[in-house]
């Protein structure tokens, strides 16, 4: 992913619902023609399950549940079952969940194309008629069974949309995932709402006002919870169903799920904000969070801004690298995107026709007959700006005095998680203040209401409003700003003043958007507002109208499908590469007679670190090569890019060791003196040219250096700032194959924050060759390195090598490589028969198992490739 790139305008945003629908169902078909498998089910996990569950026989108690949600009435499916006799009422009654009505109506909306599977948490579960919850260990496991069992009939409580349902509506199903008490809540408020959400919403921990303490058994929970969730999700999921994974609660989610299933189609939504890499790395568990969502094939957030600081966190934070797919973490590429959340506006639509709505409104245009009405509404977070707003209020009130007596603010804050006594007083303070300075007997300028307010009321305030102001100090989707656009569709056409901190803003540019620190822009905003000619509200009201409607939680749904079916099957999607079965290892190796081994260094036999000087072999290292490279049957070279210096002092004390330096360049037989060139024949009158190019860009990159080889020039920035050296990492590759390659004989790979250029007739690949020729007698290869798939390639080169097509009767033929011929010149070189056999050859790579690799194994350390020489060492008789 190209950071610096502007943000790109996605083609679904001019798509209509059908279009996006009947590009999905051909990206199916395309991928089912290729082989492709695909489910055609959907496996949506969320914190929640959009459905409380009351049992009918227990004892409530006063344990707290998180969130507060406000009592709803049962299903009607439900209806008069309370009545009945208790002997014949049912176990548990069901009834919706209040809140995340978006995502909601986004999953079921999926419905009309897919089969589905919510998977969420129970939640706390209520018992009896004083819904007080109880603990989740008194429930028996029969309690449990009866409670899936009302769960798989349970149906959609919305009188409307249960008896309009589609005939062809595809079956949704629920998945419960029960979870202690003690780990639900301290994976809930504990690190979910007490570290997480306040990092992606800009408020370090000393910030919150509840000023709780990080704890690392808040961390268990949380680490535990997601476990839970994958197994939960693998007890059901079935191969090519498309899984996406919903918010903060699951982001290590992807990684634990992948880990069970490599070839998995996983697609992460972050509904909240993400925060700049200087905010993300105060994280103690950021590197652990960051691995957890780049297990997925898709990340997907709110606005462009957002998947740009994910991408600068990987970069920065973790050192992981960049292209233009996304973000690439052990040979797995994770692509990033961006798609904001919308509403059901049809349903939104019909809740402000509901009865109450009208008298409602006609009441508080009476109230407040000849005054401006502002109206805001929000939770009562230490994020939502409800101080500044007020404040700007009060700038209103002192800067514009016309509209002293004129205009009423009125102010909702709902209950919330994370309700702050704190906050909550010096809200009531604030508005005293305002009230006292500005009002009168006959007047209040401010009314303040902290409670939940009822639809049809909440409704009305929207729809009786001159003017909306929602000005949140940082958010991810606020769905009030949409819901004010559509009740004010049939009564004022009233303007909306807007924070430029909210995800939604960027698709609602008719809004009067504004900095809700800045006080002087919010009040002249609200000014502006209250004059606007009836000419420029319809205009701009017209505008974000079909913005709302358009962009709805059907469509956002849809798009994120069509966004992941993309990733499938691409060249970025993840395969299995086993694990190094280390008996079959340790068989085969027995067995020979003669054995060959071909290691890498740098990431194979000493990890990456930031100073390449201070790769060392450890002890363990030097021990495994020296007893492999002692017995008589074995043949074990380094094939690295380091120069021969490098290799002389660190392993040239292994008399028996077979060296190859600069990717092939350089070689240097067991026991002997001195190194020999397959360059000597080759122009390398290049390295002047490419070394003045290097110069220009190491004097213009803080960090880099350049380093000269015999036979190749590296130019690398692992100490540059990683966004920029990257950025002028890809300006010089640019200007090296755009004006140099296709002049002289020479190849640029890309390495691992490098740049290096070496002759075209050299690589690694050619010095397997030529080893496997002068020694075709060898029945076991153990070839390992740990380069990316990318082309070029260098220990990929050694995997593609290794690749060799049986001859005639199966026979295994080699014709002579042209490394043998350069070194060996004048000689009669003929077509040898190899005696090992494919199964022999262990090329493995360090990395993911789901790698995209030439090998047939894997490992996910360096350590591990010493471990498992060492096992055949030690194991020898």
């Amino acid at each position: 992913m190209n950071t610096f790139a502007e943000p790109y305008t996605r083609n679904e945003d001019a798509k209509s619902l059908e279009e996006v629908r009947e590009a999905i169902h051909q990206l199916e078909e395309s991928h089912k023609a290729r082989g492709c498998a695909l489910s055609g089910r959907i496996i949506q996990v969320t914190h929640y399950l959009p459905i409380i569950g009351t049992i009918s026989n227990k004892s409530g108690s006063a344990l707290p549940s998180p969130p507060i949600t406000p009592e709803l009435s049962a299903s009607p499916l439900n209806d008069g079952l309370q009545d009945l006799p208790i002997s014949l009422q049912p176990l548990w009654t069901l009834s919706p969940r209040a809140g995340h009505d978006a995502l909601v109506s986004g999953i079921r909306s999926l419905s009309a194309t897919h089969e589905q599977v919510i998977v969420g948490w129970t939640g706390d579960i209520q018992a009896g008629k004083d819904g007080q919850a109880i603990p989740t260990d008194s429930l028996s496991d029969q309690d449990r069974r009866s409670y899936d069992k009302a769960l798989a009939g349970y149906k959609n409580a919305d009188s409307e949309e249960v008896n309009s349902s589609p005939p062809h509506e595809k079956p949704t199903s629920y998945k419960s995932v029960w979870l202690s008490d003690k780990v639900a809540h301290r994976h809930y408020e504990g690190y979910s709402k007490q570290t997480l959400w306040p990092l992606f919403h800009y408020l370090l921990w000393q910030d919150v006002a509840s000023e709780a303490t990080m704890d690392d058994l808040d961390w268990e929970a949380y680490v535990a919870v997601n476990t839970e969730f994958a197994q939960a999700v693998l007890s059901i999921y079935r191969p090519g169903d498309l899984v996406w994974v919903h918010d903060y609660h699951l982001l290590l989610l992807p990684k634990v799920f992948r880990q069970l299933v490599p070839d998995a189609h996983i697609g992460l939504f972050v509904h909240t904000p993400f925060p700049t890499s200087e905010i993300f790395r105060c994280l103690p568990r950021r590197k652990e969070v960051l691995d957890g969502m780049l297990g997925a094939n898709l990340v997907c957030f709110q606005t462009y801004s957002y998947s740009r600081h994910f991408a600068s966190t990987c970069i920065r934070v973790c050192g992981y690298e960049s292209t233009s797919k996304g973000i690439e973490v052990e040979g797995h590429i994770t692509s990033v995107m961006h798609c904001p959340v919308g509403i059901d506006a049809e349903r939104v639509s019909r809740d402000t026709l509901i009865p109450g709505v009208q008298p409602k409104i006609v009441a508080l245009q009476n109230l407040y007959q000849g005054k401006k009405i502002v109206v805001g509404r929000d939770k009562l977070d230490v994020v939502r700006g409800v101080l500044q707003k007020l404040r700007a209020f009060e700038k209103l009130l002192t800067d514009y005095p016309q509209w002293r007596g004129n205009v009423v603010l009125i102010q909702v804050t709902s209950p919330s998680t994370s309700d702050s006594s704190k906050l909550e007083r010096q809200i009531s303070e604030l508005v005293a203040h305002i009230n006292g300075e500005f009002g009168s007997l006959n007047f209040i300028p401010v009314h303040h209401y902290h409670q939940t307010i009822k639809k049809d009321e909440f409704y009305a305030l929207l729809s009786a409003a001159d003017l909306g102001i929602i000005t949140p100090l940082r958010d991810g989707m606020n769905t009030t700003s949409m819901e004010f656009v559509i009740a004010q569709e049939r009564s004022y056409s009233s303007p909306l003043v807007l924070s430029e901190f909210m995800g939604i803003t960027g698709h609602m540019k008719d809004s009067l958007q504004v900095n809700p620190w800045n006080l002087g822009e919010v009040a002249a905003a609200i000014n502006r507002g209250l004059l606007m000619s009836d000419a420029e509200k319809r205009k701009r009201h017209a505008t974000l109208y079909k913005v709302v409607t358009t962009h709805t939680s059907h469509h956002w749904a849809a798009v994120l499908v069509k966004m992941l079916l993309s990733q499938v099957s691409q060249e970025n999607s993840a395969h299995h590469t086993p694990y190094l079965d280390l008996e079959k290892l340790s068989d085969t190796y027995h067995r020979a007679t003669k054995r060959l081994f071909l290691l890498d260094y740098d990431g194979t036999l000493s990890p990456i670190v930031k100073v390449p000087s201070a790769a060392v072999p450890s002890e363990e290292t030097l021990e495994a090569l020296t007893k492999l490279s002692n017995d008589p049957k074995n043949l074990v070279y380094i094939i690295s890019g380091r120069d021969s210096a490098f290799l002389i002092q660190h392993l040239g004390h292994i008399e028996k060791l077979g060296m190859s330096a600069e990717h092939g360049c350089f070689v240097k037989e067991p026991g002997a003196e001195t190194w020999s060139s397959l360059t000597e024949q080759l122009d390398m009158s290049w390295m002047s040219e490419v070394k003045e190019i290097f110069e220009y860009y190491t004097e213009r990159t803080t960090g880099s250096h350049i380093e000269v080889k015999k036979s190749s020039i590296t130019w690398h920035y692992r100490a540059s700032d990683p966004e920029w050296g990257l950025f002028q990492c890809r300006q010089c590759l640019d200007l090296l194959e755009n004006n140099l390659v296709h002049k002289r004989p020479i190849e640029v790979l890309v390495g691992k924050k490098n740049l290096e250029v070496r002759p075209i007739a050299v690589n690694k690949a050619k010095i397997v060759k030529r080893l496997m020729y002068h020694h075709p007698a060898a029945e076991f290869v153990f070839c390992a390195g740990d380069d990316k798939a990318r082309i070029p390639q260098t220990d990929e080169d050694m995997f593609r090598a290794l690749i060799i097509p049986p001859g005639q009767n199966d026979a295994l033929v080699m014709q002579p490589p042209t490394s043998a011929a350069i070194l060996e010149p004048g000689e009669t070189l003929n077509p040898v028969e190899l005696a090992i056999v494919p199964e022999a050859i262990f090329s493995t790579t360090v990395g993911a198992c789901n790698k995209k690799t030439l090998a047939h194994w894997h490992v996910t350390s360096a350590q591990e490739i010493v471990e498992s020489m060492l096992s055949l060492v030690r194991s020898s008789p």
